[in-house]
């Protein structure tokens, strides 16, 4: 069983009907979650979430993918060190 890494996601919602999807995915991740903050930018028509996760590296990169593959929605990490 691999060690936990904390990690932020920076996630980019330029389509907002995909919500559902990204929350979805989300969902299926939640035991992992410590905590999430989405800003709606309404003069852009986008949102800005930030989700903090500990969870294996392998999982981290899974959930990153997955955001990553929903059309409309961008998806980078920063993965802790320790």
């Amino acid at each position: 069983m691999s060690e936990n890494r904390l990690a932020v996601l920076s996630i980019i919602v330029e389509n907002t009907e995909c919500s559902d999807k990204l929350n979805a995915v989300l969902h299926n991740f939640s035991e992992y979650i410590v905590g999430r903050m989405g800003i709606p930018y309404k003069t852009k028509k986008i949102s800005v979430l930030s989700v903090v996760v500990d969870a294996p590296q392998e999982t981290i990169n899974s959930l990153t993918g997955k955001l990553g593959m929903i059309d409309g929605v961008t998806a980078k990490t920063l993965i802790s060190k320790f």
